[in-house]
């Protein structure tokens, strides 16, 4: 896609995306690469469209999100979300942005992670939060979590157990653990009542697929 083409996917606010775009890392990683950050977006513009929000706060986080990369593997990937506030923040600043939504948007990027912890304080912290869980679950979530399954060099499911029902889920290991450890909990985390709306059937396609894939195992 083009800067034009994806800045027009931000509509109404496309001047402001076409700010930012340039400056979005090209991400080899398929799970977070320009067409997560449009799912993203997509989701945002849903759940804004019920609970409200600043689109001007909402664009730049959600656009700068994960611009700052830690691979999934790696040890201090909790931080990763820290890393893309930091980035973003300077960004903005060159950019002109005032200092308050610069606050906002940095708030927004670092608590939009799972692994970070944060609890998001802003209305558009709960909708970048919401819309990039959303994002997680369902069948897109299945498909991002056996491609990065693939990238790091993981096994499908422990042959001998493959529903951990006698061992320690290890997701580090088998891609069908991270269901457990990390999926099947999202859903009852959601921000807002129009994202729990949204994450309720994509949480049963993920219990649906997950008992079919043990069926057929």
């Amino acid at each position: 896609m083009t800067p034009n083409t994806i800045a027009s996917a931000f509509a109404p606010l496309e001047q402001l995306a076409s700010q930012l775009i340039p400056h979005i890392p090209r991400e080899d990683d398929a799970s977070h690469d320009i067409s997560h950050t449009l799912r993203v977006w997509k989701n945002a513009r849903t759940i804004q469209a019920i609970e409200g929000g600043d689109l001007t706060i909402l664009v730049p986080s959600i656009l700068l999100h994960d611009c700052a990369a830690v691979e999934k593997d790696s040890p201090f990937r909790f931080q990763a979300s820290r890393h893309a506030a930091d980035k973003a923040s300077k960004l903005l600043r060159e950019q002109g942005f005032s200092a308050s939504a610069i606050e906002s948007v940095a708030h927004a990027i670092e608590a939009h992670s799972f692994s970070a912890n944060v609890p998001p304080r802003t209305l558009e912290a709960k909708i970048v939060q919401d819309a990039d869980r959303l994002d997680a679950i369902g069948m897109i979530g299945v498909a991002r979590c056996f491609h990065l399954a693939g990238r790091l060099r993981r096994s499908l499911y422990d042959v001998d157990d493959p529903r951990g029902r006698n061992r320690p889920h290890d997701d580090k290991k088998f891609a069908v653990d991270h269901f457990d450890t990390k999926l099947l909990k999202l859903a009852s985390g959601f921000q807002t009542a129009a994202g729990r709306s949204l994450a309720r059937p994509r949480h049963e396609r993920l219990v649906r697929y997950l008992d079919e894939l043990f069926e057929e195992i």
